[in-house]
C-alpha cells in the first residue's frame, strides 16, 4: 500500500448539496420520548392519580390493606393519619399514603 493510496481513502467524502435537515436529525430522539412518555410516564401519573382519589374517598368502616400487608378496617381518619381496627381492641394508627388498596367498602 502505497503513501497515496492511503491518503485517498482517508479523504473525506465529498459534501452534498448543505447538511441534512436538522429535522430528520432530531425526528428520532422525539420519537424516543414520546415512546417513553406513553410506555412509563402517562400509566404513572394515572397510577398515582387513582391512588390519590382512592385516598381521598377513604371513610370510615371501609377495609382496607397497608404497604406491610396488614388487613384491617379504617375507624377514625385524621389529616394524615387513618387509624384502623385490625383485631378486636387493636388499633394502629398508620400514615395515609400507606394505605395501598380499599378491599370493601363500609357495611
Amino acid at each position: 500500500m502505497t503513501f497515496s493510496s492511503l491518503a485517498v481513502n482517508l479523504t473525506p467524502p465529498p459534501q452534498g448539496q448543505g447538511s441534512p435537515n436538522l429535522l430528520l436529525q432530531f425526528l428520532p430522539l422525539g420519537l424516543i420520548f414520546l415512546i417513553f412518555y406513553f410506555l412509563l410516564i402517562r400509566p404513572a401519573r394515572a397510577k398515582q392519580k387513582a391512588m390519590q382519589t382512592m385516598l381521598e374517598a377513604l371513610k370510615s368502616g371501609d377495609k382496607v390493606i397497608t404497604s406491610s400487608g396488614i388487613h384491617g378496617t379504617v375507624v377514625a381518619l385524621q389529616d394524615d393519619i387513618v387509624q384502623v381496627r385490625i383485631a378486636d381492641n387493636v388499633k394502629v394508627d398508620f400514615s395515609k399514603s400507606a394505605i395501598v388498596t380499599v378491599v370493601g367498602k363500609r357495611e
